[in-house]
């Protein structure tokens, strides 16, 4: 299923006019308030309306005709992943951002409900009297609104792949889109972005780094990559709390068909497996006499993460010196950028997943206006590269 940002079956105010309108569901008023103070304190967002149930939501929505939702999971009446659908019928437009505790059967409904439709998830904090937990569910909830509403203004979204079910016809490769013709990408100041060759050093690990977009993006792509996994190490950041990445890591290796989990601290890394950086720890990597291994850090956030991408790009160098290709798919903000400009300091390479095939042109971006890719590639593309590279190609 796609993100479904295509079409508006409302009528109402143009995209670009005015402020972001927000449609805060939850069946506590403590977070609906918190919700609506802070999206009252920006500039570019107004609070439309303020529910209890999603079945409200469900009645109301031509009435308020909202840009965004932020819509809990576990409401009396009709529940967030019951209402999802519905919403999406009436407005297929609606950037829909699902809102959970973080329980694995939350996770697993999260997970769900982006293969319907919604277009990202956010956790909530146990208790927002937790002043960390609450500083960051607030960061990320507006970043989420912003970039999210801002992408749905600019252009309809690209349609993205389901999360693979549980189920044995899963395992059936995902059916990949034509690609759409590549946009002229233009650097704030530069003029178009240019490319670097590709490094002549044949790549041994394969680093992949995301974030918002990220979950369905790494599920199409690892489906493309069963030759390289066999034969090289495959290690992926997402930017995705606990619970959750052990939920995602079943899912890659349902679709992958190739064993892979969350890291654990001390482990050797070999070829034919993935390794997920596990939510809440960064993950590096590290010599253990004449191998690699994993080891993870519970030091802070790294560019508002946790885990983040940097640390594992960084750490690499040191084992694989200039023979590391990684690739950076859709997310806000810029981590990556910077471990890939020391991987490309050092020999290597680094692949930028497009902007019209991201649901976030953040991270990726920030890499392409960098100057340090060697391709930027729309996501239908990037698997087929990746093992042409793998297999010897330095074109």
């Amino acid at each position: 299923m796609s993100v479904a940002f295509a079409g508006n079956s409302t009528t109402g105010p143009s995209r670009d006019a005015g402020p972001l309108r927000v449609m805060v569901v939850d069946d506590s008023v403590v977070i609906r308030g918190l919700i609506s103070r802070w999206i009252g304190a920006e500039h570019d967002m107004e609070v439309a309306a303020s529910l209890r149930t999603g079945l409200e939501a469900v009645n109301q929505l031509e009435r308020i005709n909202p840009d965004v939702a932020v819509l809990d999971i576990e409401m009396p009446e009709l529940d967030g992943i019951s209402a999802l659908p519905q919403l999406l019928a009436k407005k297929r437009d609606l950037v829909i951002i699902m809102a959970s505790t973080l329980t694995r059967r939350n996770a697993e409904i999260s997970f769900k409900a982006l293969s319907l439709g919604a277009a990202d998830y956010i956790p909530k904090p146990e208790s927002t009297r937790e002043a960390s937990a609450a500083d960051i569910f607030h960061h990320d909830l507006i970043q989420k609104i912003r970039h999210l509403g801002a992408r749905l203004r600019r252009r309809p979204a690209v349609a993205s792949p389901p999360l693979a079910p549980a189920t044995p016809a899963a395992r059936a490769p995902a059916v990949v889109r034509p690609a759409a013709p590549a946009p002229t990408l233009h650097a704030p100041s530069s003029g178009v972005l240019s490319t670097r060759p590709f490094s002549a050093h044949a790549p041994k690990v394969l680093l992949i780094g995301s974030s918002t977009g990220g979950p369905q993006a790494l599920m199409a792509l690892v489906t493309e990559l069963g030759p390289v996994i066999d034969r090289f190490p495959v290690l992926i950041t997402q930017h995705m709390p606990p619970t959750f990445t052990t939920i995602l890591a079943e899912h890659l290796a349902r679709a992958s068909r190739k064993p892979a989990a969350e890291a654990v601290d001390g482990e050797p890394v070999k070829p034919g497996r993935i390794y997920l950086a596990p939510g809440g720890k960064h993950m590096r990597v590290v010599r253990s006499g004449a191998d690699a291994a994993i080891a993870l850090d519970d030091g802070p956030a790294v560019n508002f993460c946790k885990p983040a991408v940097d640390p594992l790009f960084t750490s690499a160098i040191d084992i694989w010196h200039g023979n590391i290709l990684s690739v950076i798919l859709t997310g806000m903000g810029s981590d990556g950028m910077r471990g890939g400009k020391d991987i490309v300091a050092a020999g290597g390479n680094v692949i930028a997943q497009d902007e019209a095939s991201s649901v976030v042109w953040g991270m990726p971006g920030a890499a392409a206006n960098a100057g340090i890719c060697a391709a930027i590639l729309p996501l239908n593309q990037i698997g087929a590269k990746v093992n042409r590279l793998f297999a010897g190609d330095r074109s």
